[in-house]
């Protein structure tokens, strides 16, 4: 997500939603081919079908990722604030919940994504690092 992280947060909101949405493709289209070798669908026309419908669900969640977390930075003011990205996850949980037309999996991805969003600002944050030699 090169130019993600540039510039304060609360800032350039359809820059970085354009962003998220794009990733949130990318992400679709990798899972969707995944899904597609595994699943084996009937024809070449259910393949295109399922591709497109995951690819645009997962731009969909990339996009509200991306809004919220601007949108919430600004309203509230605090735009370094890990608890913007946990609002953004957990709106991005709730879309899937609805999407899935299930109330514990919405409350559930709400949480799991949450929670994943603010440890990567606080990660971002802290100079967490996954890879690469540890620094001594």
């Amino acid at each position: 997500m090169a130019g993600y992280w540039d510039g304060p947060e609360g800032e350039e909101c359809p820059r970085r939603t354009w962003l998220t949405t794009r990733v949130g493709a990318a992400a679709g289209l990798v899972g969707s081919a995944y899904r597609i070798i595994l699943l084996r669908p009937s024809s070449a026309l259910g393949a295109l079908q399922m591709a497109a419908a995951d690819s645009v669900t997962m731009a969909t969640l990339g996009a509200v990722f991306g809004l919220t977390t601007c949108l919430s930075a600004q309203i509230r003011e605090k735009p370094e604030d890990p608890l913007n990205y946990f609002i953004g996850g957990c709106a991005t949980g709730v879309l899937l919940g609805a999407r899935a037309r299930s109330y514990m999996t919405g409350a559930i991805a709400c949480l799991g994504f949450g929670a994943t969003a603010a440890l990567v600002k606080i990660g971002k944050q802290e100079g967490w690092r996954l890879t690469g030699p540890p620094r001594l």
